[in-house]
């Protein structure tokens, strides 16, 4: 058997990212999830503190991918995460809980992008109406659907081809 080492993006306390080489061997989750029986009110400050951080660490990695600091490689295709859900299942119950809430945040907030098919492509569309005080028109739409649709289907095919191109 051989290992080869694979160059992940870290986040770091500052918030940038550190390209460190690894080979898969992990101590546990990105982060651990709290246990202790918290008060209503704590336990949703924490929640929202936890989301807030998941959203800015994935704006920060999305950033860095398109500024060229960090590989693409950090792409992760619907194959690395049915790997990743595994392995923590395999864990137990709780980093498959946290992994599960960590990709429905990233994938919401994915979902808010300005593209048209997405909802936040549908917020703009409501956006320029409430603006002008008229819908746009049914061939513009079609057309920026069909664009929308081939970006966010172009995403998919090629986190699914790094997963496969990346060691």
């Amino acid at each position: 058997m051989r290992l080869t080492a694979k160059s992940v993006a870290i986040p770091s306390a500052n918030g940038e990212f550190v390209n460190r080489r690894l080979v898969g061997i992990s101590g546990g989750t990105f982060f651990e999830p709290g246990t202790d029986p918290l008060p209503f009110g704590v336990a949703i400050r924490a929640a929202a503190e936890r989301t807030w951080s998941i959203i800015t660490l994935s704006l920060a990695g999305l950033k860095q991918m398109v500024l060229g600091s960090i590989s693409a490689c950090n792409i992760s295709g619907p194959v690395a995460i049915a790997e990743t859900a595994g392995q923590m299942a395999r864990q137990g119950a709780m980093p498959f809980v946290a992994l599960i809430a960590g990709l429905s945040t990233a994938v919401g907030l994915m979902n808010l992008f300005p593209i048209p098919v997405l909802d936040g492509g549908h917020l703009l569309f409501c956006a320029y109406e409430a603006i002008t005080g008229r819908k746009p028109s049914d061939s513009a739409l079609q057309i920026l659907m069909t664009i929308g649709l081939f970006l966010v289907l172009s995403l998919t095919a090629f986190a699914v081809v790094m997963n496969f191109m990346c060691p």
